[in-house]
């Protein structure tokens, strides 16, 4: 048991997926697990171990933002020895060419938080995918005709930004889509050596304005997490 997970030792499976919000973790567990069991209920931050394909998988929900998200990472690695995360949530398109229902996956994140500043000073640090986890959800999707982006994308502290311009200079440099999240998971992971993955789908656009309701962001989802288990699996 940890300050914020109340699961024993050996109730976590080694690799686990990390979406942002615990009822969408819910939905995983009872969706795509046999035998799903709840292992934390504290602060409604819901969490499940089950099987997918003969394979022990648990699902955690994390809260938004970096902050939030290091405290789950953090307990998951170090009380309860998980090795694989992979983060399933939704993203803000930045390009043209990404629009909704877009799954695209993280090879990088750039980020506006300052978590790495007082371990970085005056220099940037670069938060980036683990290579095989990246490989097996492209060849996953190539194998499956699942159409995927991947590159950098930004993982933001604000979510009400006070620039409604501010992501066109982000989108200048490439940048495809922004979150809240991954540069923080992948900067732990790299910390602790253990392996991280981000695969997010376009739930709305700075670029046309569109965005998905809420029963779309639920079936457009299907994709995402199956890519994540078969990954994973």
């Amino acid at each position: 048991m940890s300050t914020h997970i109340q699961a024993e030792k050996g109730d976590i499976a080694e690799t686990i997926l990390l979406p942002g919000d615990p009822l969408r973790a819910k939905w995983i567990a009872n969706t795509f697990f046999n035998n799903p069991v709840c292992y934390n209920e504290v602060r409604g931050m819901l969490g499940y171990t089950g099987t997918y394909k003969g394979k022990r998988i648990s699902v955690q929900g994390t809260g938004m933002g970096i902050p939030s998200t290091l405290i789950y990472c953090h307990e998951l690695i170090n009380n309860f020895g998980v090795k694989n995360l992979i983060r399933v949530g939704s993203a803000g398109s930045y390009q043209e060419n990404i629009g909704l229902r877009d799954i695209v996956i993280a090879m990088s994140a750039s980020s506006t938080s300052g978590i790495n500043n007082s371990r970085f000073a005056n220099a940037d640090y670069a938060p980036t995918a683990n290579f095989d986890l990246f490989l097996k959800a492209a060849l996953y999707a190539k194998e499956n005709n699942i159409t995927i982006k991947a590159g950098n994308v930004l993982s933001s502290d604000e979510f009400y930004e006070d620039d409604p311009e501010a992501h066109k200079k982000w989108a200048e440099y490439g940048v495809l889509c922004v979150e809240m999240e991954t540069a923080g998971l992948y900067t732990i992971a790299a910390k602790h050596n253990v392996n991280a993955l981000s695969i997010l789908t376009i739930s709305d656009s700075f670029v046309t304005g569109t965005h998905l309701s809420s029963e779309e962001r639920e079936k457009s989802f299907s994709k995402m997490i199956e890519i994540a288990l078969g990954t994973a699996s």
